[in-house]
């Protein structure tokens, strides 16, 4: 029982490591590069933290080098969701009974457990396994988990501290309970940090978790649950059911004790999952909570008076860094005639000299997209381009899977701005580019709104005031996370609460408050410190 009203320590931004040559730093990660590869894991269920073997195996591997087996990994089906259900169920009642500065003190624990000795382990198996660079690990699978697991519980904290006003002779409290059930948590390939935060969010709560990764970020995964394990989580609180989609979700959704669903990844399968729970609504117990963030077609649209130098370069990083498959990712661009001719130039200029390759070779810019589905999909976009009368590759379009599934950074000049790869998102290094009319501003910011479903994030580059706040105004539901005179990736926890809305997502704002209010059900108590003692009001006499 905690005698104290506690303040958890303030906090602040994990600093990003730069990985310099000569640094300790890069010396130690590489090692732990060579000695992840040299071995190959074996990566089980775990449920009321206990390895559960299946036999049924899938393969890791390295996006870069497909042929390396990083691992196999077992994978659960109905017998196995069932288990872990139960599991959080008799679990949930003791997680739930601690202090809250208990389960905070897990968290913080994590936090500094990654900050240090598990820095390497997370950062290299999120490198190999998912085929980013040293510098994408990093401000992933290190500086943003940690800032979620240090921010969402001073989150939690002004969650609890939020209370109602008490009248002369009574008290008025709200307790922020646990969902009644378990949450399940179904985390995406591209984000160690988001698959360490959609269970975790839920868990500092009170809830107890379900929580299956993408098959392609089970190896990252593995790695975590150690994390948690070795932070001092209770068995049961989280519980790792790894395979596919339908095996593991079907029945999870069927299930009458399902509370909440914490969900990032594609459109279509939250739709999926949002009418499935529709057609069961009457088994639940309770409406089961739905947050999600799904997908993206995020935007650049610059002014005439946009800084062409500034443009060309937040293109770059923001179509390319981690190979196009951020959510927030720009994929559509749409550039004024007047300064066409530069930022033309430009692009050519700097994406002809990324490097790609192996991530284990720091020199490269980018590694390869994730899987052979991805591969396909941008190529066939990049065919369809090449083959199109309305628009043309400016610069890559070449796609190699022999060693790895390679895709040069590609841009689409299209003079549609209809055309198919504006509107769907592709989640790869391919880019499509609309120039514009510079005199139609207005008009262009319109079919930036119209052109595509989401509304994930977005940008606007100009120097006119006044042209920046007619794109705030025309362009305000078009991006949940909006950016001026920078690129559309790389929000902060704490900084940048992350999300949007249309076909984008619930837009509940992973790293918020917002976000953790979604993981509790308020009770409100009133208590009357001298009961009246006559049923008769004054009115009365």
């Amino acid at each position: 029982m905690s005698l104290a009203i506690s303040k958890v320590p303030t906090p602040v931004n994990e600093p990003v490591r730069n990985y310099a040559p000569g640094s300790p730093e890069r010396a130690s990660l590489k090692t732990t590069l060579a000695e992840l590869s040299g071995v190959q894991t074996e990566m089980p269920l775990v449920i009321d933290g206990k390895d559960v073997r299946t036999g049924k195996l899938g393969q890791s591997v390295m996006p870069h080098r497909h042929a390396h087996v990083l691992g196999e990994f077992h994978q659960g089906g109905a017998n196995e969701v069932q288990s872990a259900i139960e599991a959080a169920l008799r679990a949930q009642k003791h997680w739930a009974a601690l202090p809250w500065e208990a389960r905070a003190s897990v968290f913080l624990k994590a936090a500094d457990l990654l900050a240090g000795p598990y820095r390497d382990l997370l950062n290299a198996a999120t490198m190999l396994g998912q085929s980013k660079t040293c510098h994408q690990a990093e401000i992933d699978s290190a500086c943003e988990l940690i800032d979620f697991f240090r921010f969402n519980v001073a989150f939690y904290e002004q969650v609890l501290r939020e209370q109602p006003q008490s009248s002369p002779g009574m008290w008025n409290r709200l307790e922020h309970r646990p969902l009644e059930g378990f949450v399940f948590a179904v985390s995406p390939f591209n984000f160690t940090s988001i698959a360490g935060n959609l269970p975790t969010a839920p868990a500092l709560c009170g809830n107890t978790v379900l929580w299956k990764p993408a098959s392609t970020s089970v190896y990252s995964a593995h790695f975590l649950m150690q994390l948690f394990k070795e932070a001092g989580l209770p068995d049961g609180v989280i519980n790792l059911v790894t395979g596919s989609g339908a095996d593991v979700g079907n029945p999870v959704l069927a299930n009458k004790h399902l509370a909440g669903v914490h969900f990032t990844g594609s459109t279509k399968v939250f739709h999926q999952m949002w009418r499935t729970v529709g057609d069961n609504i009457d088994v639940y117990r309770s409406y089961p909570r739905l947050v999600g963030e799904t997908g993206g077609k995020d935007f650049i649209v610059a002014h005439a008076s946009a800084d062409p130098v500034a443009l060309t370069t937040a293109i770059v990083r923001g179509a390319f860094e981690y190979q196009g498959q951020k959510c927030s990712a720009a994929s559509r661009v749409y550039v004024p005639s007047n300064l066409w001719p530069q930022v033309r130039d430009g692009l050519v200029e700097q994406v002809e000299s990324i490097r790609m390759g192996d991530v284990a070779d720091f020199s490269n810019f980018m590694g390869a997209v994730i899987d052979a589905s991805s591969f396909s999909t941008q190529k066939a976009a990049i065919d369809e381009a090449k083959s199109a009368s309305d628009a043309e590759i400016l610069v890559g379009g070449t796609c190699d899977d022999s060693e790895g599934w390679f895709v040069r950074p590609t841009i689409i000049v299209t003079s549609n701005p209809a055309y198919r790869t504006l509107r769907d998102e592709l989640f790869g290094p391919v880019l499509t580019l609309h120039v514009y009319d510079e005199s139609k501003w207005l008009e262009t910011l319109d079919i930036v709104d119209s052109t595509s479903p989401y509304a994930l994030t977005g940008a606007i580059f100009a120097q006119d005031r006044y042209a920046i706040e007619q794109g705030m105004e025309r362009l305000r539901n078009a991006a949940g996370n909006f950016y001026i005179n920078d690129k559309p990736t790389g929000a902060v926890v704490g900084q940048q609460p992350f999300g949007g809305g249309r076909a984008s997502g619930t837009n509940d704002k992973a790293g918020a408050a917002v976000n953790l209010l979604r993981w509790t059900s308020p009770r409100s108590i009133k208590e009357t410190l001298v009961p009246p003692t006559d049923y008769r009001y004054p009115f009365m006499g």
